[in-house]
């Protein structure tokens, strides 16, 4: 049964759940914009998409690629049905839902698998592909702020159910902003491999 938070609970994890409900929206956005260009390149293989900025930006050669379909249907009808859930359970959580263990750690180990997929992708063009769609790195972005999000709030409230020493030693890592410090971290480092690869390339 879902339950609802006391307000003071709602309260504190308010902005978690902001931070998911943007991310959320901004990769549906994004799974709906790539999914019209999409169908634009079906209609018409010589269409100029309005992704293709330069060589090394262009979406049309991405989906183009093997790796763009890997289920054998567009990769972004994954995002197409698998962000409205996002939304909803940031809506919900918004609304101070208190959500059953099992529920959490399911969309916890989801949302690491749309993770790890969007992160396979994500190095696929950089190393493999060697071009950069600019839908999908946002989509690759909102997806780890979307993990993130969950982690912290599973994190927090102590669903995984660690033991006492290591639940503290948990609250005092989060308290002090560390979780935030290390997916902005991450982001850097994701920012920098990009750069070391393609160079002035980018902005050609």
């Amino acid at each position: 049964m879902f339950k609802l938070f006391s307000r003071e609970n709602t309260n504190k994890d308010r902005n978690t759940f902001l931070v998911m409900l943007f991310a959320g929206l901004v990769a549906l956005a994004a799974a709906f914009i790539l999914t019209v260009e999409k169908i634009h390149l079906l209609e018409n293989p010589d269409a100029v998409l309005s992704c293709s900025v330069n060589i090394v930006l262009n979406c049309s050669t991405v989906m183009n690629t093997w790796q763009s379909e890997l289920f054998g249907f567009p990769n972004m009808l994954i995002g197409m049905m698998a962000f409205p859930v996002v939304i909803t359970l940031a809506v919900a959580g918004l609304a101070g839902v208190k959500f059953p263990r099992w529920f959490l750690i399911a969309a916890n180990i989801g949302f690491l698998f749309g993770l790890i997929f969007s992160y396979w992708l994500f190095f696929s063009s950089v190393y493999a592909i060697q071009v950069l769609c600019p839908w999908c790195l946002l989509v690759t972005a909102t997806t780890t702020l979307i993990f993130s999000s969950m982690l912290h709030y599973n994190l927090k409230h102590n669903i995984f159910q660690f033991k006492k020493k290591t639940d503290k030693k948990i609250q005092v890592f989060l308290a002090g902003g560390y979780h935030q410090l290390i997916v902005a971290s991450w982001f850097v480092i994701m920012a920098v491999l990009v750069f070391l690869k393609f160079g002035t390339d980018l902005f050609a």
